[in-house]
């Protein structure tokens, strides 16, 4: 089972939704806004993509940051720390397809991730 793990109203999470609905893709979605984020699934994927990767440094949460709190964050444990605090810090959509996780939306890498 396909999970994406997100936001509902975040743009991007809602296209890659669509994408995959229009693939005929049954997936389940965990909304970090309701749910929060799963500290053991937060974990894996770090240690699977890397906090740099999994870190949205663009978007709204993190400029909204203080300087001090930006400039805190410096490792893996710190930027973990950070994630599971503001859950919307968290590059989006994280997938969980079963035998690999991605974060963000990439159709082209993505069709070839789809379940036959």
């Amino acid at each position: 089972m396909i999970t994406v793990y997100g936001i509902p109203n975040c743009d991007t999470v809602k296209k890659a939704r669509a994408w995959l609905a229009d693939q005929g893709a049954d997936h389940a979605f965990h909304d970090f806004k309701k749910s929060g984020v799963p500290p053991d699934r937060l974990l894996a994927w770090e240690e699977a993509l890397g906090w740099q990767k999994l870190l949205n440094r663009q978007g709204t949460t993190w400029r909204r940051l203080a300087p001090s709190a930006q400039q805190a964050v410096s490792d893996a444990a710190s930027a973990v720390q950070l994630m599971r605090s503001q859950p919307s810090v968290i590059k989006r959509p994280v997938v969980d397809w079963g035998s690999s996780t991605t974060v963000g939306f990439e159709p082209a890498a993505w069709a070839g991730l789809l379940p036959r």
